[in-house]
């Protein structure tokens, strides 16, 4: 192996402790409740950082900084849209989405809350919105895989097959065994391990480049435009970039945090911490990628892995700049950001295929235990689907999430967002959003129209589609009640 035996050591231990989380979370799962949605018992510490772990996959450590050290501080609009949509997320869609779910037949999938919400008792809403559950979760679990992969490979000098299965083994025990809380418990260790290891690595490169003054001048010298937020940039770049905080609205891994809070009043709480955190992060991430373009400037000998493939900048930095056992812990991170989100997306998959098709149309009468046990086993087919989509070590993590990203944000979003705000939204109009948005994202991504972000046509083309539609039509008398109860329900707690 490429790399001396504390890095390994580091990493055993860390994954260990993740597996034994899993076993303990086992102990506290009793029926298919606990096993997809931790029997609704978060507090507003773990719903705010599980929320801001899972969102945070393998490109807030590869992706991104690799973005930034190709083409300076202009690829920092993505984390600006980032920001503004998850904070929009919390303040619209969170308490709202959480009193909800609650009053709509206590659903516990995104599917199984369509279902309730608009009496769809032909049970298509229920199915499609499912199917495309599966479909863009299953490339977005291989754009984690792809990441914990390229970690592997480059930190132990495993073959990219073999990293592959490396990577994916442990998140797979523990989201197998130990289910939502499992997923949650060992998302707040991950998201504390990923905050530490994205503020002290840009402190550790400027103090290795010579100081503030001495990385911004050499930055300068390698090209002036790295400071240039407007750099190769166009208006439809820049919204582009921002639009990717439209997605938060519709990702069913996050909307899910929100639906397992212990109350909504725990609601407020976990915004401020999960977005306090979600700036840190980013913003450490942002420095990784930027002081590594000093460093490695100054260092050309060095530079060659990041030369090949800019998505290994905070690796190398982290294996150059710190000792091996402090080098195992910040590597660490990138496996916790990769774990914290493949696992909650296993989870969901998972969920999709247990309560939304085997209990609904295969075994209406299938017992607690049974339903548990089929939920374990859709983890491991999912997993596998996902580890043969990322067999290609061609593939990009940042391309792959992107995609992903564009299909929830467009099929789901403006459906919850507005289900949650609009009580004359009807059955047909959450149809209509959910086919045209993800219709729109697969042909605007297929002709890449106007050099403009998928998740954008689509948001807006999902909107008017809903609204246009459910004017068509009225919602029923149970519907309103149920909504209104909930609304009020939100006001008196929030």
């Amino acid at each position: 192996m490429s790399v001396s035996n504390p890095t390994l050591i580091t990493f055993v231990i860390y994954i260990a402790a993740m597996v034994l989380i899993g076993f303990m979370a086992y102990r506290s799962t009793n029926n298919l409740s606990d096993y997809i949605l931790g029997g609704r018992s978060l507090g507003s510490v773990v719903t705010a950082l599980s929320a801001g772990a899972s969102d945070m996959s393998g490109w807030l450590l590869m992706g991104l900084p690799g973005a930034i050290y190709m083409s300076g501080l202009s690829e920092s609009w993505i984390a600006i849209g980032l920001i503004v949509g998850a904070y929009l997320n919390w303040l619209f869609v969170a308490g709202r989405l959480r009193v909800q779910t609650e009053h709509n037949g206590d659903a516990l999938t995104l599917p199984d809350y369509f279902s309730s919400r608009f009496e769809d008792k032909s049970g298509l809403l229920r199915i499609i919105s499912a199917v495309v559950i599966l479909v863009f979760f299953t490339i977005y679990c291989a754009s984690g895989i792809v990441a914990g992969a390229r970690l592997f490979e480059s930190t132990f000098g495993m073959s990219y097959e073999t990293a592959l299965w490396a990577g994916a083994a442990a998140t797979i025990a523990y989201t197998f065994v130990g289910g939502f809380l499992a997923v949650s418990w060992t998302d707040t260790v991950q998201a504390t391990l990923m905050i530490f290891a994205l503020l002290l690595t840009p402190i550790i490169v400027l103090l290795a480049t010579g100081g503030v003054d001495t990385t911004f001048l050499a930055i300068e010298a390698q090209d002036p435009a790295n400071f240039d937020m407007l750099k190769n940039t166009t208006f439809i770049g820049i919204i582009s970039l921002m639009g990717w905080g439209l997605g938060y609205f519709g990702q069913p891994h996050i909307l899910a945090r929100f639906m397992a809070a212990d109350s909504v009043k725990s609601i407020a709480n976990a915004r401020r911490i999960s977005m306090t955190w979600m700036i840190l992060c980013l913003g450490g991430t942002v420095a990784v990628g930027f002081f590594g373009i000093a460093y490695f400037s100054a260092n050309p000998a060095v530079a060659m892995p990041v030369s090949e493939n800019h998505e290994r900048v905070f690796i190398e930095l982290a294996k150059i700049l710190f000792n091996p056992w402090i080098a195992g812990v910040l590597l660490s991170a990138i496996l916790a950001a990769v774990m914290s989100t493949l696992s909650c997306q296993l989870l969901v998959c998972s969920s999709a295929l247990t309560e939304d098709f085997y209990k609904t149309f295969l075994r209406k009468s299938a017992s607690q235990v049974e339903l548990v046990w089929v939920g374990r086993a859709m983890v491991l087919l999912v997993a596998l689907i996902a580890i043969a989509m990322a067999a290609n070590p061609e593939n990009r993590v940042l391309g792959l999430v992107s995609y992903a990203w564009a299909g929830f944000g467009a099929a789901f979003g403006p459906v919850v967002l507005i289900s949650v705000i609009w009580k004359d939204m009807t059955r047909n109009g959450a149809l209509a959003g959910i086919l045209v948005g993800a219709i729109t994202v697969i042909v605007w991504k297929h002709f890449e129209l106007l050099g403009l972000y998928e998740i954008i046509p689509g948001f807006i083309f999902a909107s008017l589609a809903i609204y246009i539609v459910s004017k068509l039509g009225t919602p029923t008398a149970g519907m309103l009640q149920r909504f209104a109860a909930a609304e009020a329900d939100f006001r008196l707690n929030k």
